[in-house]
């Protein structure tokens, strides 16, 4: 890692905020000069190719700016109006479109699936659209489905063939007495608003946000010419490549819109002041109930607390990009970051931007990564599946394997990891350095325990 003097200065003002400010707001210079260098950091650090971000409170637009390129091979600056894919922001605007449909009495939270889409497969049917807006169907999401799904990540499926990778599953548990994030519930969501207003999907959008006046918010598809489009990139070996392709019928409802960061803040003022749905719909899709209210999801939206305020926020990855969208209600503070590289880094920037913005001390970043060398005898003890259960319910089944000399791991669903061994059995990975896996003892090892963004989980070796 490379210690560059801009690197530097960069932490020395991002990180004087948090004896400076302790428990007071910073001065708006200053919160600007800490949203550019924590931007700073993570080019640096990710790399991040680029990264869009804006902050608002109130009626004052504090940042409203792009940082890095837009497009790495023709120099493309990022800009406030550069358009990234957003991935599963795209959930609350699917949610709010279905909640204006209840609102029209053309459909109801308690409708079975079935009633709207009959050729859903039968263990779906009776399904309530509240349980699809909640993640708490217990439909197997189509993105959790292994190489089933990888395999054909890039091909333009019709309806019936991408729901058709998991039509044929066991429901991961009763439908209500569970939380699993989940794709296929929102991508069955999209189908359902596509047969009641006899419209697309990208037509449901584009009626949804044309009354606020948001033309940069759109359906992601690859083929159309989209002005101010950035590329998408992923990192290997320390470097930007182009991210892995992937069809963009496929995110469907679930993760395929666009957008800028300016449109999401929009987006977000509109949605909150009742201008997209009524206040009570509103009010249910930043309420959690029932078996989602341990994961605080609502409808599309978490809400949950930062710095001892309430925040509503919902973020997104997908092939190339990772986004944050967030509103603190009490400070009318509203934030969006959008990056077009994989990783954890528009999560980490927009959470240490709400931190500074509030007064609250910043999390500084992990400490720098190693790479020391394995042996053959360390690395067969280390290779295996191990079964891990996230936060979000899903079981990831994690490999890690052997590959000339090195080792790497590989999630369900996910792109390979190379391995960076810090000594003691334990691991890092460059995407993201907070990461940290830690092999039990024993031959092989008994399990493993993942620490990243400050969960800790244990993964049984499988048999």
């Amino acid at each position: 890692m490379h210690l560059t003097a801009i690197r530097m200065l960069a932490l020395t003002l991002c990180f004087g905020v948090t004896s400076a400010a302790s428990a007071q707001r910073p001065t708006r210079a200053l919160l600007q000069r800490t949203v550019d260098s924590l931007v700073a950091n993570a080019l640096t650090e990710g790399p991040v190719a680029g990264m869009s971000v804006a902050v608002v409170r109130g009626k004052d637009t504090v940042v409203m700016k792009g940082y890095g390129l837009a497009d790495v091979e023709n120099d493309v600056p990022a800009t406030a109006q550069t358009v990234y894919r957003i991935g599963s922001i795209t959930k609350q605007y699917t949610a709010a479109a279905v909640l204006q449909l209840i609102e029209q009495n053309r459909i109801a939270l308690d409708d079975s699936l079935g009633k709207h889409l009959p050729s859903a497969p039968a263990a779906w049917r009776g399904v309530p659209v509240r349980q699809l807006l909640n993640h708490t169907s217990g439909i197997p999401s189509y993105t959790s489905a292994g190489p089933r799904w990888m395999s054909r990540m890039r091909l333009d499926l019709p309806h019936d063939s991408l729901i058709g990778i998991v039509a044929g599953d066991t429901m991961d548990f009763a439908p209500g007495s569970q939380w699993r994030y989940n794709n296929t519930g929102y991508y069955l969501l999209g189908m359902l608003l596509e047969r009641v207003t006899n419209r697309s999907y990208a037509e449901v959008v584009r009626d949804l946000v044309a009354p606020s006046g948001l033309s940069a918010t759109m359906y992601c598809g690859t083929r159309p010419i989209i002005k101010r489009r950035a590329q998408g990139y992923q990192v290997a070996e320390g470097k930007v490549v182009n991210a892995d392709p992937l069809s963009m019928l496929q995110p469907f409802a679930a993760g395929a819109l666009c957008s800028t960061v300016g449109d999401l803040i929009g987006w977000q003022r509109a949605l909150a002041a009742g201008r997209i749905v009524k206040p009570a719909s509103y009010a249910a899709m930043t309420t959690p109930e029932g078996a989602a209210a341990r994961s605080r999801y609502g409808f599309g939206l978490v809400t949950d607390t930062l710095a001892g305020k309430v925040r509503v926020q919902h973020g997104g990855g997908i092939n190339g990009f990772n986004s944050m969208l967030m509103y603190f209600p009490s400070d009318t503070l509203s934030i969006a970051v959008l990056a077009n590289t994989n990783g954890p880094w528009a999560d980490r920037v927009a959470n240490n931007i709400a931190r500074a913005a509030l007064g609250a001390p910043l999390v500084a970043p992990p400490p720098a990564l190693v790479d020391l060398p394995t042996t053959a005898e360390e690395r067969a003890r280390f290779a295996g599946s191990y079964r891990l259960a996230l936060p979000n319910g899903r079981i990831l089944v994690l490999r890690v394997f052997e590959r000339d000399g090195k080792l790497l791991a590989q999630g369900d669903g996910q792109n390979e990891i190379p391995l960076r061994y810090q000594g003691s059995s334990v691991f890092g990975a460059s995407f993201d350095p907070s990461l940290r896996l830690t092999f039990a003892p024993g031959t092989p090892a008994p399990k493993i325990v993942l620490l990243q963004g400050g969960a800790t989980i244990d993964g049984p070796r499988e048999p």
